[in-house]
């Protein structure tokens, strides 16, 4: 049986279009669809006396979040099997449990209350940056979210962390009927002015780091390209740093993936520099893959 999509609901505007865009990818890919809620509400309800029959509000609140984006999603796609689950819980351990149990994991970009003007929410940096299974956060541009410009996007690091992001980035693009965009940055080295002034060999020494850029590339995608021959790929090697590469990448995307090691015993946030950026500041909605050494 297939593992369900689960997606992070909070009654927020940010969570409603996660929602959205999880009822679009279950109905790709076939996978039921699973709501979770979250909220410590029991901590903050007064104490009643046993015998009432009153909820608690939180309770009442979290119910009627959980029907109302039930019900959206069953609007959206009548053949999605939606399922809904209310916790009283934190809402990062409830959700990397969850993950557990999850073809992929999908949030907002902020949650309710959160700070205004806030690049990121905080759960939703701390799933991505800690869950076992993809995390998606939905996040950018109306036309991105929409999936309206027919293209993935996914940033090839290195091997020890990238083929799980590049798997991932062409089942996307299958399931999309789109084109799969793989982008490596690459940088010049820095050299001293030669004493003749013959800059040929500074010249042949800058070609090289793109050269190899474009070889990791091509080693990358021969797999994907084997077992998806209908999707569109495309290479490109783009000088510069790395996150700001993806970054303008993702003006043009419907998706953007990137990898993310997770070391073993290691419990903090696991993202670098790359997915840091990206899950603040990408025009689309980013997919963080993780790879465990």
């Amino acid at each position: 049986m297939a593992l369900p999509l689960v997606v992070g609901v909070d009654g927020s505007d940010s969570s409603l279009l996660a929602v959205d865009w999880a009822a679009d990818e279950a109905a790709r890919h076939g996978l039921p669809l699973r709501l979770v809620h979250a909220s410590l509400w029991e901590r903050y309800e007064r104490v009643r006396p046993s015998f009432s029959t009153d909820r608690p509000a939180g309770e009442v609140l979290a119910q009627n979040i959980v029907a109302t984006c039930a019900e959206r999603a069953r609007l959206r796609h009548p053949e999605v099997k939606v399922s809904g689950d209310i916790l009283a819980a934190d809402a990062v351990s409830t959700l990397l449990r969850a993950g557990s149990e999850a073809s992929a994991l999908v949030t907002g970009a902020r949650g309710r209350g959160e700070v205004t003007g806030l690049l990121l929410g905080s759960v939703s940096l701390t799933v991505a940056a800690r869950a076992a299974c993809p995390v998606v956060v939905v996040r950018g541009e109306e036309r991105n979210v929409q999936g309206s410009l027919g293209r993935v996007v996914v940033g090839v690091g290195d091997a020890t962390g990238g083929a799980g992001a590049v798997r991932f980035a062409a089942r996307e693009a299958a399931a999309r009927g789109c084109a799969l965009t793989a982008v490596r940055a690459w940088r010049s080295p820095a050299h001293e002015p030669s004493v003749t002034g013959d800059d040929r060999a500074a010249a042949e020494a800058a070609v090289a780091p793109e050269e190899q850029a474009s070889a990791h590339l091509q080693d990358a995608l021969r797999e994907v390209a084997r077992e998806h021959p209908e999707v569109d790929v495309g290479l490109r090697a783009v000088e510069g740093p790395a996150h700001r590469v993806l970054l303008e990448a993702s003006a043009d995307a419907d998706l953007i993936v990137v990898g993310a090691l997770r070391r073993h015993g290691h419990f903090g946030l696991q993202l670098g520099t790359v997915a840091h950026t990206l899950l603040h500041r990408s025009a689309c909605p980013v997919a963080v893959v993780p790879h465990r050494i």
